[in-house]
């Protein structure tokens, strides 16, 4: 056993856990660690019914009743043209802009994998149950379920009814598609609810591999690149389509990792930007959810690294210091919402126990689990681990 390893073992014996596998013994910790704070949830949500985008609409909208809507956060009137086009102010979000289907899409991404994680914890049928229509309103439903693409997301007045990077507005359905396979056992859904779900995340990858919005978010070059690559491999995984996934598994190594991570575990394109802790930590997030879904005992991504050891391993290195001690982060502060980075990473977690490093797993306990500012539910996308580490 590696000093490593029986570091991590004697944090499990701390909270009464038996010697059995790593990967086992992780499951029930999270799972005993997370349980008052995902029962209290789950409580709450069992009193709301579900909203789905057909609730609001906007005026600004270029699509229908249906069509999920949202505007380009950084995109401003211009003072000198009021009724002119809009403006860019990077890093500074309009609280003008038309938000609703965001928060209502959030709010599901909320509710439903806390409720199911609440069932996955008692095997309560209530909460599987009140999961189940949120899901069958959003995908099943022909009154309340949104249109399987994103045709109009990140509009920007004046220029364009939608952008290939609204894309990133569904990061949201990865957790989501996640409690769906949980969910899958439970009885709640009927098989064909069942297959008409997954049709639906079936059609919208269709969409977005296809579509151009698609394929210019698949070529980003810093963390609209990685979320297309999390949101294919989630969704691909809930659909079975073996083709996805192995695409995504190629180009994690073939392209994330060498044009995203630099030879000090930073990221150059998330460094650039007017909030470089917050978007680090949250590409660092997202590729730590793609190793997290795609890794198998034969391709673990995990200890993928390029021929000068570039790799998410090396990523974590260069990063968890600057979560354990934020006042040494070197570059420059983010312009807005400095102050309520970290929170508790996944990265943490999932590293902490694929890389065997306790420490990680540690240092994610210490951190606010929950937020109830808008920003950092928008950019903090995994708030079930229970429902990840098995």
């Amino acid at each position: 056993m590696t000093m490593a390893v029986g570091r991590l073992l004697t944090v499990f014996a701390m909270f009464g856990i038996a010697c059995m596998p790593v990967a086992a013994q992780s499951a029930l910790n999270v799972a005993r660690f997370d349980r008052d704070r995902v029962l209290k949830a789950a409580a709450e949500y069992l009193k709301e019914e579900p909203i789905t985008i057909t609730a609001s609409t906007s005026p600004r909208s270029a699509g229908g009743l249906h069509d999920f809507f949202s505007e380009g956060d950084y995109w401003w009137p211009d003072q000198t043209n009021p009724e002119g086009p809009y403006i860019q102010r990077d890093g500074m979000t309009n609280p003008d802009n038309f938000t609703d289907h965001r928060r209502y899409l959030m709010r599901l991404s909320i509710q439903v994998p806390a409720l199911v994680a609440a069932w996955k914890l008692t095997n309560d049928k209530r909460y599987s149950i009140h999961a189940a229509k949120h899901l069958r309103a959003w995908f099943i439903d022909e009154r309340t379920r949104m249109t399987p693409n994103l045709q109009y997301a990140q509009a920007i007045k004046g220029r364009v009814t939608g952008r290939g990077i609204g894309i990133i507005d569904t990061i949201h359905l990865v957790e989501v598609a996640q409690a769906i396979k949980v969910l899958e056992t439970s009885g709640s859904l009927s098989a064909n609810e069942q297959k008409g779900i997954k049709q639906w995340f079936a059609d919208y990858l269709a969409w977005m591999t296809t579509h151009k919005h698609g394929v210019d978010e698949r070529e980003a070059k810093n963390n609209h690149g990685t979320c297309w690559v999390m949101q294919v491999a989630a969704f691909a995984g809930l659909t079975g389509n073996q083709e996805l996934l192995t695409y995504c598994r190629n180009r994690f190594r073939a392209v994330l990792v060498p044009n995203q991570i630099a030879a000090d575990g930073s990221l150059p394109e998330e460094l650039r930007r007017t909030k470089p802790y917050g978007y680090s930590l949250f590409n660092l997030d997202a590729m730590a959810a793609i190793c997290q879904l795609l890794s198998t005992p034969e391709d673990n991504l995990w200890k993928f690294v390029t021929s000068d050891g570039r790799g998410v391993s090396k990523a974590m290195e260069f990063m968890v210091p600057y979560i354990r001690d934020k006042k040494s982060w070197p570059k420059a502060k983010d312009v807005m919402y400095d102050g309520e980075w970290p929170m508790r990473q996944s990265s943490l977690l999932f590293a902490g126990v694929a890389l065997h490093r306790p420490e990680y797993v540690d240092l994610w306990k210490t951190l606010p689990a929950d937020s109830s500012v808008e920003e950092v539910v928008r950019n903090f996308f995994i708030r079930q681990p229970v429902l990840w580490v098995n």
